[in-house]
């Protein structure tokens, strides 16, 4: 089949692949909801855990003291989720004058750990900048005043958190591909179904249209009346 009766079959019902291309963009505009913006923010802490030094006598502790630093970062990684974790942040968001409350299990959602040796990456996700500045300086003083507590508790004494980034400006996240191409994708799908039926209909529709179907079936035109 040559191009030009593709195109012919494609231009005698064009309607519906623009009936579709003009439904589905208006289903799509008409139900679209805008993600809420999303701001981030985020610091840097040293786990470290003292290693003891004996007078004129060599020792392993300082090695053992670098390997106990760095498991002590990924059990750091799972208490900044745990409910007790929030409890603290909330109090001192109280103690600083902030109305902003977390829930228990919010932090676990809105805190992105990062652990590279002893070094422990916090990433803080929230739908408003101010609160999302209150919440860190909150997570930063947690983990600075009431690290020995939680220490305590991993059995890992001599341990040392300090803060070596301070919180970051919240910045806006930006929008994700994947959203941006919904809608161009919907309407690619329904411009190539839009096709794949117009080229169905034309396979399906045994009437005469013109010349080259009398043709083909073996019958000789000695004439024939232009539009």
């Amino acid at each position: 089949m040559e191009l030009k009766q593709y195109f012919n079959i494609i231009w005698k019902r064009a309607w519906i692949p623009l009936l579709l291309l003009l439904v589905v963009a208006v289903v799509s505009l008409a139900t679209r909801q805008t993600a809420p913006p999303t701001y981030t923010a985020s610091m840097r802490f040293i786990v470290g855990v003292q290693a003891e030094r004996l007078p004129n006598q060599f020792s392993y502790d300082g090695y053992y003291a670098g390997v106990s630093s760095e498991y002590v970062a990924d059990d750091f990684s799972v208490v900044v989720g745990s409910e007790a974790f929030a409890k603290d942040v909330n109090r001192h968001l109280k103690e600083a004058g902030s109305t902003v409350q977390v829930p228990p299990g919010a932090i676990a959602g809105a805190v992105m750990t990062e652990k590279q040796h002893r070094i422990l990456k916090l990433t803080l996700s929230w739908g408003n900048p101010d609160q999302l500045n209150d919440i860190g300086q909150a997570i930063a003083i947690t983990l600075e005043k009431d690290s020995p507590k939680y220490l305590s508790q991993l059995s890992t004494f001599g341990g040392v958190i300090t803060m070596i980034d301070s919180p970051s400006t919240p910045a806006p996240v930006p929008t994700a591909l994947t959203s941006r191409l919904v809608l161009p994708i919907r309407l690619l799908l329904a411009l190539v179904a839009g096709l794949a039926l117009t080229f169905l209909l034309d396979y399906l529709d045994d009437s005469i249209k013109n010349r080259a179907d009398l043709e083909t079936l073996d019958i000789n035109v000695l004439a024939e009346i232009s539009k």
